[in-house]
């Protein structure tokens, strides 16, 4: 089934500036680990060593943050990945 993750901004330089990327998955995981296949070096950024998403990243299933990567997605669905903004 195909999902669509939505990139942001700074996470565009891995995916040579596409802002969306479709794969076929059939949870959060499976969609991030083809993302990266494509585009190396993204759901490192996004997922840590224990497979947990990152504290400074939020990533949503359509409207409704996801707090687990092995979450199902349905065909057609969005994933949205957003990074947290910091500064002084």
């Amino acid at each position: 089934m195909t999902v669509a993750v939505a990139i942001p901004q700074q996470l565009r330089s891995y995916t040579d500036g596409a802002e969306r990327v479709r794969v076929e998955a059939t949870t959060i995981d499976a969609a991030l680990r083809a993302v990266d296949e494509r585009h190396p070096g993204l759901r490192f950024r996004v997922i840590d060593e224990q497979g947990r998403v990152r504290p400074h990243m939020r990533v949503f299933v359509n409207n409704v943050l996801a707090r687990d990567i092995r979450a199902g997605v349905s065909p057609g669905d969005e994933i949205y990945l957003f990074g947290a903004l910091s500064g002084g």
